[in-house]
């Protein structure tokens, strides 16, 4: 029978703790990228004016966020941060859902509800 000390038992269980929580942290600091990103339309956002203009801050903020969305799964997670941000700020879903085509970039996908981040993909951005 093979004995585990309790220092080396706690060792493994604090590394797994470490190596896990930075997936976790990751995934959270990409919603407070995409989350900030918007933030700087946050006056469209809000009061529906004035319109995003390509060349503004906030589609330059659009375009970061489309380059943020540079692979599947990066494109899947910022799918999955804005319908977060579309669920919490429902009321301002649809000015959400418009900033990318008044910046004139495409990330993919619909920010809509009923999009299933799941499915977006690479095929999807061969236009991009």
């Amino acid at each position: 029978m093979v004995r585990i000390s309790y220092p080396a038992a706690a060792f493994a269980i604090g590394a797994a703790a470490i190596f896990f929580s930075r997936y976790l942290v990751v995934s959270a600091a990409d919603c407070a990228t995409v989350t900030e990103l918007v933030s700087s339309c946050s006056s469209f956002v809000t009061y529906g004016s004035p319109d995003p203009i390509p060349g503004s801050p906030c589609c330059a903020a659009m375009t970061s966020l489309n380059n943020l969305a540079d692979s599947g799964d990066n494109r899947r997670d910022v799918c999955r941060c804005l319908m977060d941000l579309i669920a919490a700020y429902n009321h301002h879903a649809t000015a959400i859902a418009t900033l990318p085509g008044f910046c004139g970039v495409s990330l993919g996908f619909t920010i809509d509800p009923n999009t299933d981040c799941e499915y977006v993909d690479q095929a999807e951005m061969k236009g991009r």
